[in-house]
């Protein structure tokens, strides 16, 4: 199978389903809420992956006032902040960001900061050095937003970077940001990325020629 190869300035990264496998704790904070509202769980969950809580809430109840959802969402992130049981990084993550050490990259997350912080520990891992979070956005995925961030504050332009993303809001996110997006995962695939990657293990990342790296996807 031949190699697809990008030479992106920076990167841009989810976190859950692309970094941290956190679905064990969603799906535990998203069947309870479903089950309390006679929602089909996994509708709820197939809206939820890749968006803000009060976001995922609105989209499934739209009658129903935003402060409303503001307030749930924010005792559903004390809970998800609680509940660490089952986080593991996703397959390759370790050396893939051990690779991208001292290379221009970022998080952009529907997290919180400090919810961030908790699953990036809980599954080992190093935190990017610049973050893109819920509190740093107005509208989050599949808002562009958040990427359009995140590449201002590494310095590059959007259609410079290379997004990583498992989710449909956040792919559809980068691609209204004009960056191109390697989907991570199964739940990536359906949803039109720009080249498409089991796990994190098939990527190479190579420095080289400054200012761009390679990132070859085989």
């Amino acid at each position: 199978m031949p190699s697809t190869i990008f030479t992106p300035r920076a990167l841009l990264l989810d976190m859950d389903g692309t970094l941290v496998n956190s679905d064990a704790v969603v799906e535990r904070c998203w069947h309870r809420w479903a089950e309390e509202y006679g929602l089909d769980p996994a509708e709820v969950l197939r809206v939820a992956h890749g968006r803000q809580g009060h976001t995922t809430m609105a989209v499934l109840l739209p009658d129903r006032p935003m402060e409303v959802n503001l307030a749930e969402n924010r005792r559903m992130l004390a809970a998800e902040k609680a509940d660490t049981d089952g986080v593991v990084p996703v397959p390759g993550a370790p050396a893939f960001l051990t690779a991208l050490a001292g290379l221009p990259h970022a998080l952009v997350t529907s997290a919180d900061a400090p919810l961030a912080r908790v699953r990036m520990a809980a599954a080992g891992l190093p935190l990017p050095p610049v973050l893109i979070t819920a509190e740093s956005v107005g509208a989050g995925k599949p808002d562009p937003e958040g990427f359009l961030k995140g590449a201002a504050a590494l310095g590059f332009a959007p259609a410079d970077c290379l997004a990583f993303e498992d989710s449909e809001a956040g792919i559809a996110a980068a691609h209204a940001a004009g960056v191109p997006v390697i989907g991570i995962g199964p739940r990536a695939a359906a949803h039109h990325p720009t080249a498409h990657a089991t796990t994190l293990e098939s990527l190479t990342i190579t420095p080289g020629p400054a200012p761009t790296f390679t990132v070859t996807l085989i």
